[in-house]
């Protein structure tokens, strides 16, 4: 059928993920850095990725496609990863990316994501990523987290910990980041989660 749907131009695209995290149906993922449209049958043809693409690389074309499928959609969403970006580790992350512009920033714990189940849908989508345990890497993460926080406009700031006193270094890493950012007007929170994967 010919009907409405997204194009990327791979060219103008930066790599920033906006458009993958702003598409609702997962029909956008990063691949080798650059968004793509990964099944035309995920794109509902609404267009809510073009205005959070900084570019212009996304545009509307009508062209022969695949309708788009309620159904499948849902499934994709949900069991598909909501990981915005690559990498993850707050060792291996850039200081500076334009995934970090204006986004809402999730540090998480390591072990949350094992101990949580739906720990991507209710807590990863439609944020930034990184993750770390301080108790593994031996590094103080405050200052790291201080230069992400600086160098880029962060709009909040979330950290999901363990209940377990290891997780207590994370948070304040996280606290004397945000304070020796400067920015202690970046809303931040902090969730816990038990051992018996609830929150607490």
């Amino acid at each position: 059928m010919i009907r409405k749907i997204i194009q990327i131009d791979e060219e103008k695209c930066n790599g920033c993920g906006a458009c993958a995290v702003a598409c609702h149906e997962g029909a956008i993922d990063m691949v080798n850095g650059k968004a793509k449209l990964m099944r035309d049958d995920y794109c509902d043809g609404f267009g809510d990725c073009l205005p959070n693409c900084p570019t212009g690389a996304i545009t509307f074309v009508e062209r022969e496609a695949a309708a788009y499928d309620e159904k499948a959609v849902q499934e994709n969403m949900r069991t598909k990863s909501k990981l915005a970006q690559w990498p993850c580790q707050i060792r291996l992350v850039p200081v500076k990316a334009p995934y970090f512009d204006g986004c809402d920033l999730l540090i998480a714990a390591d072990c949350t994501a094992y101990a949580y189940g739906n720990f991507h849908q209710d807590f990863m989508k439609g944020k930034v990523t990184i993750v770390g345990c301080p108790k593994l890497d031996s590094v103080d993460y405050s200052v790291k987290l201080t230069e992400i926080l600086k160098e880029n406009n962060i709009k909040s700031v979330t950290l999901l910990r363990m209940e377990v006193p290891c997780c207590g270094g994370l948070e304040r890493a996280a606290a004397a980041a945000v304070a020796n950012s400067g920015k202690t007007d970046i809303p931040f929170q902090t969730v816990t989660i038990t051992i018996d994967g609830k929150v607490k």
